[in-house]
């Protein structure tokens, strides 16, 4: 399934869940080198992602000289955002036209995040959809210009309040654009214990007409976090992917790798296996014990031949050959076509 269709055919007023489409995030995790951006398009296929997404961004246009790092510093020890992001902001229009082919090659959707008006313009004629970060939710005139593109607008909402999710939804409304939000947790890694996915529902309050995804920041470990924010209602799963964990940056130690991702996806296909149906009905499975577990009306004594029959005559018990205990009022009044002994499992014909 394509991203088109997940906005096109996903009901959020349905009471159902949906194997998620999943997003790779792989940022800038090839960090320059069009080798390694090739072999995570490969590894997120191989993995069992929807779509692999890049971001595209020049260190001048995102931050000042002088913005500090929100990341743990442990881990990815730059400490000024514009130094960090001029390390990876090499791919512009020609590397990402070159990889949306290869995606195509490789059967994956492609997406890259813009962060600023000249990489949307350019990212126009290869994606379907519009990825908006938490960071530019407040971003009105960007968000404005992304509206622009009249195409379905996908949007984290990291570190906001519930009125800053309200303005910039009625920005995007106003223009009419396609519209799913994504709870995501701003914490570079979120502990799992402050992954609040109660927030999910949160949204799916706020927002019944939209639809809700799950953009992590946890630990992959056993990708248990993703999974129960499938089973709370999310439609988008959307997570960092890396090559190599193990490798030094921001990103990485805190990705999902393809082993995490193919992991996910068979504890999804187990899950929805058990999942089953969403309409309430009786299973092929259970007719034996709908036969055989339920009960029937039955002689509690003898009933002579012409007795109008009453409670007192009538018992249940199992299985359910015959008259349903919810017919009990129907039966008392008819009067017995034959003589009936006691424990005898009772049917329509033995009356009149």
């Amino acid at each position: 399934m394509n991203i088109l269709e997940i906005f096109n055919s996903t009901d959020p007023s349905e009471a159902k869940l949906y194997k998620p489409y999943v997003i790779a995030e792989a940022g800038v995790n090839h960090e320059g080198s069009m080798e390694t951006a090739k072999r995570l398009v490969d590894e997120a296929k191989e993995g069992g992602a929807d779509a692999i997404k890049f971001q595209t961004y020049k260190a001048d246009t995102l931050a000042s000289k002088h913005s500090p790092a929100y990341w743990d510093t442990t881990k990815e020890p730059t400490r000024s955002q514009h130094e960090l992001f001029s390390k990876h902001d090499k791919f512009w229009k020609t590397e990402m036209v070159e990889l949306k082919q290869y995606c195509g090659i490789v059967g994956i959707e492609f997406m890259s995040t813009p962060f600023d008006k000249e990489s949307a313009m350019f990212l126009n004629d290869l994606m379907p959809v519009y990825k908006i970060s938490s960071s530019d939710i407040t971003n009105k005139p960007f968000i404005q210009f992304i509206c622009g593109f009249n195409k379905p607008i996908i949007l984290s909402t990291g570190a906001s309040e519930l009125w800053e999710i309200q303005e910039a939804v009625s920005w995007i409304e106003s223009s009419g654009n396609p519209l799913a939000l994504l709870h995501c947790v701003l914490n570079y890694p979120t502990p799992d214990e402050h992954a609040n996915l109660g927030m999910l529902l949160g949204l799916k309050r706020a927002f019944p007409d939209k639809i809700i995804g799950y953009s992590d920041h946890t630990l992959p470990k056993d990708m248990k976090i993703c999974e129960m924010a499938t089973l709370m209602g999310s439609v988008i799963i959307e997570k960092h992917f890396t090559h190599d964990k193990t490798l030094p940056g921001n990103d990485h130690y805190h990705a999902m790798d393809k082993e995490d991702l193919k992991r996910f996806r068979a504890n999804l296909e187990t899950t929805f296996n058990a999942i089953g149906k969403f309409k309430v009905e009786a299973l092929e499975e259970e007719e034996s014990a709908r036969v055989n577990a339920r009960r029937s009306l039955v002689a509690a004594k003898e009933i002579p031949a012409g007795k109008a029959i009453e409670r007192e005559d009538l018992t249940f018990k199992r299985p359910a050959h015959g008259i349903s205990p919810r017919a009990i009022d129907q039966l008392v009044g008819m009067t017995a076509a034959r003589a009936i002994d006691e424990d005898t499992v009772l049917k329509w014909g033995m009356f009149e």
